[in-house]
C-alpha cells in the first residue's frame, strides 16, 4: 500500500484546495485487493469507490466541500483476508502514510474560500517589530502626570525585574521614555535597513510598560504621545514606504482601566464598582466584585465577553469602532494578541470590519501552533481558510530552525516540520507568514542560539545570563545562518528591534532592553542590510516556488525557483533559481549539489564552499557553520 500527499502522482493538486475544487487521488493497493474506497470526512462520511487504472494503482476524483474548513481522508481496502486501511503516519505529518489494521488517522486537506487572498504587500515585505518604550526617546506633546512608575534616567540601563509575589508576574512598572515621535525620527534608519512594515507593540493607554493591560483603547498612552502624533507618525512612515501594524489586545482589558476601574483612577463607575456600569456585562463576575474571570488567572487582566453586543459594537462593528477608527488614523492593519483565545464569530466580524474599512489592510494573528488545526476551548479551529486571519506569527518555523541550529533536531525533522506547514496552509497564507528573528515573548535570538535563553531561570536571575566571548561568536555564526534562511524563505521576514544590531538578553524582561543607539554591532548590522537588500531585489526569493529537504542530519537545503515565466502565484515573472545550503555542523560537510544548472554559472554568496565534479555530479564542501546561497537568473 502506498500514498504520498506531497506527490502529484498521488494527489493532484497537492496542498490546500479551494472550496468545491476537484482533486485526483491515487492509491497503490495490494494485489489481493477486491475493492478499494476513499473514505472522506467533512462533518459527514463519504465512502467513494476507487477505480483500478493500471497494475495495482487505483484512482478517484473527489470534490472538496463547498464550505471552507478541513477535509479528511484515508483509504479502505477489502481483501479475501479482511479489511485493511491506509492513512496518515503516526506523526500526523502528511507525505507518506502508513498501513493499519484499524481505522487510521486521516490525511488533512485545508479548504479555503476561493476569494481569499492576503494583501500582496505582506509576502513582498520586510517587517520590523518595535517595543515602543524601548526604541527611541524624543519629546512629545503629551503630558504625563503619573507618579506610580519608575523612569530610567540612563537609556542604557537594563530593565528592572519587579516580581509580584502573589502572581509571580513581572509588574513592568519601569519605563525608559521611548515615544512615537522617537520612532518617527528614526524612520529614515528603518527605510535604509529595508523595512516596509512596522509592527508596534501596544500603544494605547495602559498601566504597564508592555501595555497589554489596556486602560483606554481610544487614546495613545501619554508616555508615548498623543493621537495626533500617532497620525503624524503613520503619515511620515507612508512617505518612507512603510506601513504600520497595530497590536490589538481584545481578549481582556486592564483591571486599571476606564472600563473595569478596580483602582478607582478613572473616577466613579467602572464594572468593578458599579453593577449598573455600561461596561459591567463585558466581564464575568463569580462573586462581585473581587472574584472575576481573568486572563491566565492574572487579576490585573480581567477577561471580556467578546461577543457581548456593546463590547462587539465598541471594538468592531460600530461606525466609529476601535478597529475602524485607528485604521482611519493611519494604521494598515492589526496584529491580534492571543488570536486563538478570541471566539471565531468575533474574528469573522473583525475581518469584515477591517476589510470594509480598508480592503488592503492586514490581519495577523498570534497563534503559536499550526494555525490550520488549532484546538482551542474544545473546538477545532482553522484560521487560514479566509474567514478570519490573513496570516499568523510563524513560531513553528522559529522553533524548528532554532532547534536545528542547536543540534536538537536533525535536518530531516526540520524539513518535515516545514513541509507540514507548506501542505496545510493555502499559498497566500503561507507566503505571508510573519517569519520571526525574535519577539517580545522570547529571549533575544543570540541568547537562544547560545543556549542561554533563561526561560527556566527565575526572572530576577535572567539579567546575569551574559554571553561569553566564545558563546557570542558561536551564536553570531548561527544567527547569520538563521537570518539568511528566513530571508530566502517564503513569507515576510520580521526583525525584532535590535536583533539587527546584535542585542543580547535572556527572557522577559531582558529581551526588552532599549535599542543600543551608537553601540550597534556593525558586522551584524551590515549583514542584515545585505540580506534584506538581496531579498527585496529578488522575485524568486519572495515569490518563487519552494522545496526544502535534508541532505544529511547536519545539512538542510532550501530551493526557490521561478520557471516558465510564472511565480508561485501564476504571475508573470523572470525565471530564476536560488539554492541555500545550511551546514549547522562545526565540521566541513560534503554533499551533492541538488540542482540542474551548471555550478560555474551560479555564483555562491560569501564563498563558504569549495566545488568539485565527481563523475556527473557536482559535489560541495560546505565550511562549518555556514549558509551558502547559489543564485542564477534573478
Amino acid at each position: 500500500m502506498y500514498h504520498n500527499t506531497r506527490s502529484e502522482e498521488y494527489r493532484l493538486p497537492t496542498g490546500a484546495l479551494t472550496a468545491g475544487e476537484r482533486v485526483r487521488l491515487r492509491f497503490a493497493a495490494p494485489e489481493d485487493a477486491e475493492r478499494v474506497y476513499l473514505r472522506a470526512w467533512d462533518g459527514a462520511e463519504r465512502l467513494l469507490p476507487m477505480a483500478k487504472i493500471e497494475n495495482d494503482m487505483y484512482e478517484v476524483t473527489a470534490r472538496a466541500p463547498d464550505a471552507p474548513g478541513l477535509w479528511w481522508y484515508f483509504f479502505k481496502v477489502e481483501t479475501p483476508h479482511g479489511t485493511r486501511y491506509y492513512g496518515n503516519n503516526e506523526r500526523r505529518a502528511g507525505g507518506e502514510g502508513k498501513e493499519y489494521d484499524f481505522e487510521p488517522p486521516s490525511f488533512q486537506v485545508t479548504v479555503r474560500f476561493a476569494a481569499f487572498e492576503p494583501p500582496k504587500w505582506l509576502r513582498n515585505g520586510i517587517m520590523y517589530q518595535i517595543f515602543p518604550d524601548r526604541f527611541r526617546k524624543a519629546p512629545t506633546k503629551a503630558v504625563c502626570a503619573r507618579s506610580d512608575i519608575i523612569l530610567h534616567e540612563n537609556w542604557n540601563e537594563q530593565p528592572l525585574t519587579d516580581v509580584n509575589n502573589e502572581t509571580g508576574d513581572n509588574m513592568a512598572r519601569d519605563f525608559f521614555g521611548g515615544t512615537l515621535t522617537g520612532i518617527k525620527e528614526k524612520l529614515g534608519y528603518l527605510e535604509a535597513l529595508g523595512v516596509t512594515v512596522l509592527y508596534i507593540n501596544p500603544v494605547f493607554s495602559a498601566h504597564s510598560n508592555h501595555r497589554y493591560d489596556t486602560s483606554d483603547y481610544s487614546v495613545i498612552d501619554s508616555l508615548l504621545g498623543t493621537n495626533e502624533e500617532f497620525a503624524e507618525m503613520c503619515a511620515e512612515a507612508e512617505k518612507h514606504g512603510i506601513r504600520v501594524i497595530l497590536d490589538g489586545v481584545f481578549s481582556h482589558t486592564g483591571a486599571d482601566s476606564v472600563y473595569f476601574n478596580k483602582d478607582g483612577r478613572f473616577g466613579a463607575g467602572g464594572a468593578y464598582n458599579d453593577k449598573n456600569s455600561p461596561y459591567f456585562n463585558w466581564y464575568t463576575f463569580k462573586n462581585f466584585p473581587d472574584e472575576y474571570e481573568c486572563w491566565w488567572n492574572f487579576p490585573t487582566l480581567p477577561n471580556v465577553s467578546e461577543l457581548y453586543p456593546s463590547y462587539l459594537d465598541y471594538i468592531v462593528e460600530g461606525g466609529d469602532s476601535i478597529i475602524k477608527e485607528w485604521l482611519r488614523r493611519g494604521a494598515s492593519g492589526w496584529r491580534l494578541d492571543v488570536a486563538d483565545e478570541l471566539p471565531m464569530p468575533f474574528l469573522r466580524a473583525l475581518r469584515h470590519a477591517v476589510k470594509e474599512t480598508n480592503a488592503d489592510a492586514a490581519i495577523i494573528g498570534e497563534v503559536w501552533e499550526d494555525a490550520s488545526h488549532k484546538t482551542a476551548y474544545g473546538e477545532l479551529r482553522s484560521y487560514c481558510v479566509g474567514d478570519t486571519l490573513d496570516t499568523v506569527m510563524n513560531y513553528p518555523l522559529y522553533e524548528a530552525l532554532s532547534a536545528f541550529l542547536l543540534l536538537k533536531i536533525t535536518a530531516g525533522e526540520t524539513a518535515e516540520r516545514i513541509n507540514i506547514m507548506r501542505e496545510n496552509y493555502p499559498a497566500g497564507f503561507f507566503y505571508s507568514l510573519m517569519n520571526l528573528t525574535g519577539s517580545h515573548d522570547r529571549a533575544r535570538i543570540l541568547n537562544v542560539l547560545a543556549g542561554k535563553d533563561g526561560e527556566n531561570v527565575p526572572r530576577e536571575k535572567r539579567g546575569e545570563m551574559k554571553l561569553t566571548k566564545e558563546e557570542r561568536a558561536t551564536a553570531v555564526s548561527r544567527y547569520m545562518m538563521y537570518l539568511r534562511f528566513i530571508m530566502c524563505f517564503p513569507g515576510m521576514p520580521s526583525v525584532y528591534y535590535g536583533d539587527e544590531a546584535g542585542m543580547e538578553g535572556a527572557a522577559d524582561p531582558c529581551c526588552r532592553a532599549p535599542y543600543p543607539w551608537g553601540a550597534e554591532d556593525e558586522r551584524i548590522l551590515g549583514f542584515a542590510k545585505q540580506e534584506i537588500r538581496r531579498r527585496k531585489s529578488s522575485d524568486v526569493l519572495r515569490n518563487g516556488a519552494m522545496s526544502v529537504s535534508a541532505l544529511s542530519d547536519d545539512v538542510l537545503m532550501l530551493k526557490r525557483e521561478i520557471s516558465g515565466g510564472q511565480n508561485a502565484f501564476g504571475e508573470s515573472a523572470q525565471n530564476g533559481l536560488a539554492v541555500l545550503y545550511l551546514n549547522r555542523s562545526d565540521k566541513p560537510q560534503r554533499v551533492p549539489a541538488d540542482f540542474s544548472l551548471a555550478l560555474p554559472d551560479m555564483p555562491a554568496v560569501d564563498g563558504d564552499v569549495s566545488i568539485s565534479l565527481a563523475g556527473d555530479t557536482w559535489m560541495l564542501w560546505l565550511k562549518p557553520l555556514s549558509a551558502v546561497l547559489f543564485t542564477s537568473g534573478d
